[in-house]
């Protein structure tokens, strides 16, 4: 019998992610190299974006979710005088303006644009209209109406002007945020037309540029790895709870652990260390330790602690352990 495709390998990878390539591309191109068994993205990155794009192998998959609605930010260049069909340097002209706005117009629109908004995406993106990717929809002459989302925008800061024509901006933003919109939006609020010319996200959740790897510092290459060093990754990974350290620690007992692990759920009068009353909210997440272990998330659901999202399984505790699903103490009432 073969061996099973791709090895069992648990971690976050941090890319710095170059010009070009997709985020899908980049990921199967380190699935490969790492020879992983199963990974994945937390949060596109457009191919003309650069920056940090956190990759998950095996259990780290489990967070890719608390990624997805981790706080990001990004650095991005908005040129004044041209729109485009992409909204960045990709696209086609649509229409030209020679209106430029000066830095106290900039700055005098940005609060409009901050803070819980409706934003309409991009048409060339990954959002589905009837079935079809509204990008394969745009390529092909049939460019969608997409009407606006809901969208979390901490801050807008200019930067710099390097010149009349361009214009930096930091940005801190919530998930879904398209930051080709935003540049759009903000030429259009200055009373002109603009797209992104450069674009680099610099934090995602608790991963920021001082994590990232370039695909240079990456050994991709197999054909040069020693028989001594066949097992060896190509480069040192995260630890897959590494994604959960925003989120409250609760210490629960082994008893505990086991309990939340085999998917039975607790009293929260009974755990040993108690929740703090103000955070026993139904939408409060948790991040369940035994000592510096994270065993997973979990949260309180109808009055009880429950499992939300289980790194570890019941071999955590070794093969003797009590089957909880079978002793009294167990049951779920």
């Amino acid at each position: 019998m073969g061996r099973k495709r791709g090895r069992d390998i648990d971690g976050w990878l941090i890319l710095d992610k170059p010009l070009g390539p997709t985020s899908t591309d980049m990921v199967n191109r380190l699935r490969w190299a790492f020879d992983a068994k199963k990974a994945g993205h937390g949060g596109t990155l457009d191919p003309l974006a650069s920056g940090v794009l956190p990759i998950a192998f095996g259990k780290a998959t489990r967070t890719i979710p608390y990624i997805m609605d981790a706080t990001k930010r990004y650095r991005f260049t908005l040129t004044f005088g041209e729109s485009r069909t992409t909204d960045d340097l990709e696209g086609e002209v649509l229409a030209t303006s020679p209106n430029r706005p000066t830095d106290d117009q900039i700055r005098a629109v940005l609060p409009a644009l901050t803070g819980d908004v409706m934003q309409v995406p991009p048409v060339f993106s990954a959002l589905r209209v009837g079935g079809e990717r509204a990008y394969d929809m745009a390529r092909a002459g049939r460019p969608p109406e997409l009407p606006p989302r809901p969208a979390r925008i901490d801050s807008i800061t200019l930067v710099e002007r390097p010149d009349a024509d361009t214009a930096v901006f930091d940005v801190q933003s919530g998930k879904g945020v398209y930051m080709r919109s935003l540049a759009r939006d903000i030429a259009l609020a200055c009373g002109t037309v603009g797209h992104i010319s450069v674009l680099r996200r610099t934090k995602c959740g608790p991963f920021d540029l001082s994590h990232a790897l370039t695909i240079d510092q990456i050994s991709l290459d197999k054909s040069t790895q020693t028989v001594d060093k066949a097992d060896a990754l190509p480069a040192p990974l995260l630890d897959a709870a590494t994604a959960l350290v925003d989120i409250p620690a609760l210490a629960v007992t082994d008893a505990e652990g086991r309990m939340l692990v085999w998917g039975q759920s607790i009293d929260p009068a009974d755990l040993v260390h108690p929740l703090p009353v103000s955070s026993q909210g139904e939408d409060h997440l948790w991040r369940a330790m035994i000592g510096e272990h994270v065993l997973g998330l979990c949260h309180v659901r109808h009055g009880r602690l429950r499992a939300a999202r289980m790194l570890e399984n019941h071999e955590f505790f070794g093969e003797h352990d009590v089957d909880y699903r079978r002793t009294p103490h167990g049951t779920d009432f």
